[in-house]
């Protein structure tokens, strides 16, 4: 079951691979699992779910089935296209494409129709409105390609669910996933206190020297530049705020630079935007690479049926995926796991 991986979580956000990786399928298993447990829940999304029709791949989708008692929020127009008998406990003032964002609390069972606000301040907003109505955990459904969800900002824990809709090759699956995992579970960076990140500074990349002073990187100079002058020698970290691109790594790469034993640091996982040769040669050049706030990966999840008409080995992709990450993995689909 899903459930013990997510054990006194409070926000829980689903992510994806690829769309129709399995995401609505591990929402509604977990929906179900946490009834029977009579927990509280708190739903809503980024992007819109529960429609009964992919809208990109015009395949069918599965709905999303809510229990009586679940606080939902949703945008307005959604309610037409929901069943449940509702109750509107709520509006947040959030405008959306499909109206404003309101939670109801649902008085009876039924498939609910997902529009939530598309910004992640707002998502973690939603999680202190849903606890203040009484729900012990809010579940965040991600849309495509937000991995900003899985922040710890904005939830304490996360599911990624992979699987044959994002390729038709079982090992571009595994390793694409398995770096994935390996981005979005790095360890807390050794370099900064809290403190020092928590000084003011314009720039987006803090260095710390070799005598522990912290300063900004002099505006005008890349990553790169710097870590060649002469004046920044003794730096032995870098903190950047925001994304870490490749368009950042790839210069500090090509620069020269001695590298062994330097720190590289961001946010959190979800914040690092790299490719996996970029990734890689950062760790062959002794490069080690940390975030202020680790992501808490509860599991993975994989689909072995794609949306585009085939199938893989389900024993053979739950087994390969298990021997790539260092995180519990399941298929949902199936009966016995093992």
């Amino acid at each position: 079951m899903l459930k013990e991986y997510i054990q006194g979580v409070r926000s829980l956000s689903i992510i994806g691979m690829c769309k129709n990786a399995g995401k609505t399928t591990v929402l509604n298993k977990l929906i179900a699992e946490l009834n029977e447990s009579r927990v509280r829940l708190g739903l809503t999304s980024i992007g819109r779910d529960g429609e009964s029709t992919d809208l990109v791949t015009r395949t069918a989708k599965p709905g999303i089935y809510v229990y009586e008692g679940t606080l939902v929020a949703t945008a307005v127009d959604m309610f037409r296209l929901s069943d449940i008998t509702r109750e509107i406990i709520y509006s947040t003032g959030w405008p959306t494409p499909m109206g404003e964002v309101a939670v109801v609390r649902a008085r009876s069972d039924g498939n609910v129709q997902l529009a939530g606000p598309s910004m992640t301040a707002q998502l973690s907003a939603l999680v202190d409105v849903f606890s203040s109505f009484g729900a012990d955990m809010t579940i965040i459904d991600g849309a495509l390609s937000r991995k900003t969800l899985c922040a710890p900002t904005v939830s304490e824990a996360t599911i990624l669910c992979t699987g044959a809709s994002y390729s038709r090759d079982i090992n571009v699956v595994i390793e694409d996933t398995a770096f994935s995992t390996a981005l979005l579970t790095l360890p807390r960076q050794e370099s900064f206190s809290e403190a020092e990140l928590d000084i003011p500074m314009n720039g987006k990349i803090r260095f710390k020297r070799a005598d522990g002073t912290v300063e900004q990187m002099k505006d005008g100079l890349t990553l790169a530049e710097a870590l060649r002058c002469r004046e920044y020698a003794d730096v032995k970290s870098a903190y950047i705020t925001g994304a870490v691109t490749d368009a950042t790594i790839k210069p500090v790469l090509m620069g020269g630079a001695k590298l062994k034993g330097f720190e590289l640091s961001a946010e959190d996982g979800s914040k690092l935007l790299l490719s996996h040769d970029s990734y890689e040669k950062l760790l062959i050049r002794g490069v080690r690479i940390g975030v202020r706030r680790p992501v808490k990966l509860a599991a993975i999840t994989v689909n072995p049926v794609s949306a585009y008409g085939f199938h893989m080995d389900p024993k053979l992709l739950l087994d390969s995926m298990r021997a790539a990450v260092s995180v519990p993995v399941v298929n949902v689909e199936s009966k016995d796991e093992d």
